[in-house]
């Protein structure tokens, strides 16, 4: 478990909006991410390393880019759905979905138009909404194919395993219910 901050799995080359790092900017800029922050009611923060080799810490996602061309303005809601519950979290990378392609809803649409690959995935702990059934989420980190990130979570992804599937989907799943009960076996 983590408190406030962490690795994230596998350290990300990318482009940071020099407007949310400069007095003056300059564009699109070359940095490395390598660290996630939580801070309740906020978005997740991203800790980079400048090309300078200063370290920014808490970038909010909607300042990442993967390219410097992309060209494409993100709103800090396009990049995450909901904000942060607590402190403590934990970071990691499921096996089953590397490299899986996959789809994230942004807003209200049910049509599939955000594409893009897994990067890993954070699980808020020890926090009221977590310790409710229907309230608990994991958020996928991912990569989208505009070159923006997005933070969504599980009921707001869809993935793609052509091994599993006979027939890729094309609209989110509707009818599923949320999970509203604690099991135990005492």
């Amino acid at each position: 478990m983590n408190t406030l901050i962490s690795d994230i799995p596998k350290h990300q080359y990318v482009f940071i909006d020099s407007s949310f790092t400069h007095k003056e900017p300059l564009g699109f800029i070359p940095a490395v991410w390598f660290g996630i922050v939580s801070f309740p009611g906020r978005v997740w923060g991203c800790n980079v390393m400048l090309e300078s080799g200063a370290i920014y810490r808490n970038l909010p996602p909607n300042a990442m880019a993967f390219d410097n061309k992309t060209g494409v303005n993100w709103s800090a809601h396009e990049a995450q759905c909901w904000s942060c519950y607590g402190y403590d979290f934990t970071v990691f990378e499921y096996d089953y979905l590397r490299g899986i392609g996959c789809a994230a809803r942004i807003g209200d649409e049910q049509e599939l138009k955000y594409f893009g690959k897994y990067l890993f995935t954070i699980a808020p702990m020890e926090d009221a909404f977590s310790a409710v059934p229907e309230q608990a989420k994991e958020f996928q980190v991912i990569r989208l194919n505009n070159n923006r990130l997005t933070i969504q979570p599980t009921d707001r992804v869809l993935f793609f395993d052509s091994s599993f599937q006979k027939i890729a989907p094309t609209t989110f799943p509707t009818g599923l219910k949320r999970q509203t009960e604690i099991t135990t076996c005492d």
